[in-house]
């Protein structure tokens, strides 16, 4: 066609459209960032439920937006209705505000570059669509499903390269007259991209994550409009990447392959390109293959996000998980720095792994023990109660009718140079500090302590009524109780008793550990002191009887 039957084709498939690009470009101007500073976005289609792979690129499109200054939107890209879900945007926009990953703007946050929604831009890309038809970029294809069908069927059997193209493109050169027939006629089409790509010839795109990458020009006559007349996802996202000004596109790898369509159409679009960064997919070692796979939503309850709130991960501590996976000196530098948190981080590209990442669930404890154990007792208490208000309602009455008690258990050995690191989520506090509640130490009724000692109750009763003293200090507590043992023939310390066991009785650390046990239902605790200190004389007392009840026969 000459470039008059171009713009006359145009104007007969797009006659009612209200501007030209120009209009949009103007529209949508240049924003008023420094240099350097990154636009990125999330643009998730709401065909399903959102999981941890979600979650991740939304991550780091925050963190990287975050720290260059720069801005984080939402973007949804919901031109696939026939696979849309019910409720399936209001999920996507629940998650981000209860996992804490919040864009600067964006569907529902609101910004200049709105619509952020796909479905409401339809006719911004017929406008760029009529554009490229114009130039010689795009053309209509009256093709039929059964016709494509035999073309693919033809290529595998021939092992060719599959799509339109070539000789397949049997409608990329029609006569504006034909074309005017065939719409006359009542067929439907799509519009398709006029490739000039040529695949004996190579180009090289440098990925942010993977680095410099070859691949043969891409020749394939691509749909670009479906026949409702909405945009498929490839050129949907460069038309808004570049209308909204993004500077990187970080997504799954998954899209790698197709990089050189991408990079033809910022082409002919006459785009100045965004960067891509492709982050490797979240793998995971199968339990029954031994192979390595990617994570699974049928297999691997980590795979939703719903796993992570339900078992009470924080969302903080889940943070610092996605920030290992997304650099990989993160963990380290988490570890030696207590004083800092993820904002302090210094996040790069070139830090990323480039293979999969395998999910790795004890380093996921090991962060959130770290996590609570530099947090206070009140903020402990805060966010327990905050978690059990939602998934243990008996739970959170409990903490709130014991509130100054609750806030000093959490806050026992928080202080010293190694704090304790008992618990990693909110749904293991209940259990960890159950010795802290008369109702719920009372209905354990002895059933943690998996011992077999009897210990000796009339010492213990001694002890406490005669010789515990609650208003002294940690130091000098233990020395009374080495004072203590020694006069009711006990060693004052183990390596005594080591030393000399037919002597003793036993050593100091036996008289503890019957007091833990009496007092707490278990072996192991946090300080015994500061437990005591907070129980106080008479529950101490009343524990002890308790245990004579229940285990003395």
């Amino acid at each position: 066609m000459t470039e008059n039957e171009r713009i006359e084709l145009a104007n007969l498939l797009y006659p009612d459209l209200k501007h030209d690009t120009k209009y949009y470009e103007e529209k949508y101007p240049e924003r008023k960032l420094a240099e350097g500073a990154m636009v990125t976005r999330y643009a998730p289609s709401p065909t399903g439920s959102v999981h941890l792979g979600n979650l991740l690129s939304a991550f780091a499109d925050m963190v990287y937006a975050r720290q260059s200054g720069g801005s984080f939107y939402l973007r949804i890209e919901d031109t696939d209705q026939k696979r849309m879900i019910e409720g399936g945007i209001e999920n996507i926009t629940s998650v981000l505000h209860d996992f804490d990953i919040l864009p600067n703007e964006g569907y529902s946050f609101g910004g200049d570059y709105d619509p952020y929604i796909q479905s409401e831009r339809t006719e911004i890309y017929q406008t760029y669509i009529k554009d490229l038809i114009i130039k010689g970029y795009a053309y209509p294809c009256f093709m039929k499903e059964e016709e494509i069908q035999a073309i693919r069927e033809e290529q595998e059997i021939n092992k060719t390269k599959i799509g339109i193209y070539g000789v397949y493109a049997v409608d990329r050169d029609l006569s504006l007259e034909e074309v005017k027939s065939r719409i006359d006629q009542g067929e439907e089409y799509v519009i398709r991209l006029k490739s000039f790509g040529d695949p004996n010839k190579e180009i090289e795109i440098v990925d942010c994550i993977k680095g410099k990458m070859k691949f043969p020009e891409h020749n394939v006559d691509t749909v670009l409009l479906k026949k409702d007349g909405t945009p498929t996802y490839h050129f949907a996202h460069a038309i808004d990447d570049h209308l909204m000004h993004t500077t990187h596109v970080i997504r799954g790898d998954e899209w790698v392959s197709s990089l050189p369509l991408h990079y033809q159409l910022f082409q002919i679009l006459g785009f100045k390109p965004v960067h891509y960064a492709h982050i490797a997919p979240i793998t995971i070692k199968d339990q029954e293959t031994g192979n390595i796979r990617k994570i699974s939503k049928r297999k691997d309850p980590w795979f939703g996000v719903k796993y992570y709130e339900e078992n009470g991960i924080p969302i903080d501590a889940l943070h610092l998980y996605l920030a290992t996976i997304t650099n990989t000196n993160f963990e380290e530098w988490y570890l030696n720095n207590s004083d800092k948190s993820i904002e302090d981080f210094h996040f790069s590209f070139d830090k990323q792994a480039i293979g999969g990442t395998s999910f790795d669930e004890a380093k996921l404890v090991n962060l959130c023990k770290t996590y609570f154990s530099r947090k206070s007792g009140k903020e402990v208490y805060e966010e327990t109660l905050e978690w059990a208000k939602k998934h243990d309602f008996e739970y959170a009455e409990l903490l709130e009718k014991n509130k100054e008690d609750m806030i000093q258990f959490f806050g026992i050995e928080k202080d010293g140079p190694r704090p304790r690191k008992d618990i990693s989520k909110y749904s293991e506090v209940k259990e960890e500090f159950s010795y802290a509640i008369d109702e719920l130490f009372e209905k354990e009724n002895y059933s943690k302590y998996d011992g077999d000692k009897v210990y000796d109750v009339e010492l213990v009763l001694d002890y406490v009524d005669n010789h515990l003293d609650l208003d002294t200090n940690n130091e000098e507590w233990f020395n009374q109780m080495r004072e203590f043992a020694l006069n009711n023939g006990y060693a004052a310390s183990p390596k005594d008793y080591k030393n000399d066991p037919d002597s003793f009785k036993g050593h100091v650390g036996d008289i503890c550990e019957a007091i833990r046990v009496m007092i707490t239902g278990r072996l192991k605790s946090p300080d015994l002191f500061s437990i005591m200190k907070i129980l106080g004389k008479d529950k101490i007392i009343k524990r002890i009887k308790m245990y004579e009840n229940v285990c003395i026969k």
